[in-house]
């Protein structure tokens, strides 16, 4: 029995085309948006890791014999998390570029 292999969206597409629109970055209120974003990309990656710690534990209480699945889903609950420390180190990174900069 083959398991499909879906696509993993870290963020919602509609979030993304509204942070890109020019009157959410010139508008000071907007600042929800990237708070949406961050949130949206916490409960992303937290949601892996919930269904990988599931498929792990019914492997191991014997409601599931099949192995693939708990391994597929903590990779992706890895690399999902992995992803988000990168983006966190880049826009942290930013932030500290941006506020040694002599004005």
């Amino acid at each position: 029995m083959a398991i499909p292999i879906s696509a993993v969206q870290i963020t919602d597409p509609a979030l993304a085309t509204l942070a890109a629109q020019p009157s959410a970055v010139s508008n000071p209120q907007n600042g929800s948006v990237f708070q949406e974003m961050f949130s949206t990309a916490v409960n992303t990656v937290e949601g892996f890791q919930t269904e990988a710690g599931t498929a792990v534990q019914n492997l191991l209480s014997g409601a599931n014999e099949d192995v693939h699945t708990p391994i597929i889903a903590t990779q992706k609950a890895d690399l999902s998390f992995e992803l988000f420390m990168q983006v966190r180190n880049k826009v942290i990174s930013a932030y500290s570029t941006l506020m040694n900069m002599q004005v």
